[in-house]
C-alpha cells in the first residue's frame, strides 16, 4: 500500500491512503490519525489499511479525493530518528580521490552512518530554503526505510522482518560547510540541512520483484532543472543492503517504531548512469580535467528525483522542489 501525509495545518497532518496510480486518495483518520500512530502499532492498524487501499484500488471507496502530491508533507514529517548511510561506497571512494585522500579499507566493510536532524523534514513539493548559495548547495537522492521497533544487537538476518516501508529522500547538502565541521572531528551539523522525502510511503509489496528484501533493484531518476543528470541503480553497487545498515545502527541501542534508515547518495560505477548528487560529477571532473567546472546549485533551480517501475509507474511520487533563499 501507499501512504502519504496531507498537510491540514498541523505539525504531523493528517494520514491518507493512495491509489497504486496515484490518482485518488482518501484520509485514514478513522483507522489512525497519523503515520506514527500505524508504525507503533502495525500488526493491528496495517491490515485495515490494506482493506481500504484495496477499496480504493477497485473505485469502490465513497470519499476518494484527487491525489495531490503539492498538498502532502513528508510521510513522517517529524519522526524519532533519522540515521543516514552511506551503502553506495563507489560514492564515498570517488569524493576522496578527487581530493587525493586515501580511501580507507574498511570503508568496504563497515557502514559509515550519521545521525541527522530529524524534528522538520521537508515536503516533497515544498522550496528548499538556504541563506547563501556560497555553502555550496547539492542534493543527494537516497532510497530509505522506516522500521518498527527493533531490538539492540539486531543481526542482520533478522533486520529485513523490520522494515514496514520505503520512500525517497532529498538529503540536502552544504558542500562548502562540510571540511570545517569535519575538521573540527565531531561530525556534520549545520553542513546538513532539512531532509526532504517522497510524497508517498510504500509497502515492501509494492515493489514487487524489484525488493530482494535488502535493496531496491530499481533506477533512481534525477532532474536538474529540465535536464536528466542521472539515473542510477539503486540495487547495484549498494555494499551495505538496509538489513546490515539496521543491524549497524542498532549495535548499541534500540531503533523505536518511526525511525528513519538512509542509504546515501545512490551512485553506480558506470559513469552512463549520471549522478545523483552535484558532488559526484565535480569530483569526476575534477579527476579528469584538474578542477570541477560544474557548479552547485543557484536560487531558482529546481530538483526532481523519482522512480519507476517495470512498468513505467511512478512509485513514490516525485520530489520535485525549487531551491530559494531563505529570509530571517
Amino acid at each position: 500500500m501507499k501512504l502519504g501525509t496531507l498537510d491540514d495545518g498541523t505539525r504531523d497532518g493528517q494520514l491518507i491512503v493512495v491509489s497504486r496510480d496515484l490518482q485518488r486518495a482518501h484520509l485514514a483518520t478513522d483507522i489512525a490519525p497519523r503515520l506514527q500512530s500505524v508504525l507503533d502499532d502495525w500488526q493491528f492498524l496495517a491490515p485495515q489499511l490494506a482493506d481500504l487501499y484495496e477499496t480504493l484500488n477497485l473505485g469502490k471507496a465513497r470519499h476518494a479525493f484527487a491525489f495531490d502530491p503539492q498538498q502532502c508533507l513528508a510521510p513522517l514529517p517529524r519522526a524519532y530518528q533519522w540515521a543516514d548511510g552511506s551503502a553506495y561506497v563507489n560514492h564515498v571512494e570517488l569524493l576522496r580521490r578527487s581530493r587525493q585522500a586515501a580511501m580507507p579499507e574498511r570503508f568496504w566493510h563497515d557502514p559509515l552512518m550519521y545521525q541527522g536532524g530529524s524534528d522538520d523534514f521537508i515536503g516533497p513539493c515544498r522550496p528548499a530554503r538556504f541563506a547563501s548559495e556560497d555553502w555550496g548547495i547539492d542534493f543527494e537522492a537516497e532510497v530509505a526505510v522506516i522500521v518498527d521497533d527493533v531490538p539492540m544487537q539486531c543481526l542482520q538476518g533478522e533486520a529485513s522482518e523490520h522494515i514496514r516501508l520505503i520512500m525517497l529522500a532529498n538529503d540536502w547538502s552544504l558542500r562548502h560547510l562540510v571540511p570545517d565541521e569535519l575538521a573540527k572531528g565531531f561530525g556534520f551539523y549545520q553542513s546538513k540541512p532539512a531532509t526532504a522525502f517522497s510524497p508517498l510511503a510504500v509497502t515492501p509489496d509494492e515493489l514487487g520483484q524489484a525488493w530482494d528484501g535488502e535493496r531496491m533493484h530499481l533506477p533512481v531518476r534525477c532532474w536538474r532543472n529540465q535536464a536528466l543528470v542521472g539515473q542510477a541503480n539503486a540495487g547495484e553497487d549498494m555494499v551495505f543492503g538496509f538489513a546490515q545498515l539496521i543491524e549497524h545502527a542498532a549495535k548499541t541501542r534500540r531503533l523505536r517504531a518511526g525511525s528513519i534508515i538512509g542509504s546515501g547518495t545512490v551512485s553506480n560505477k558506470d559513469r552512463s548512469r549520471g549522478y545523483s548528487c552535484i558532488a559526484e560529477i565535480r569530483a569526476l571532473e575534477t579527476m579528469d580535467q584538474g578542477s570541477a567546472s560544474t557548479a552547485y546549485l543557484h536560487f531558482g533551480e529546481r530538483v526532481r528525483i523519482e522512480v519507476l517501475d517495470a512498468q513505467a509507474n511512478n512509485v513514490f511520487g516525485t520530489i520535485d522542489q525549487q531551491v530559494l533563499q531563505n529570509h530571517p
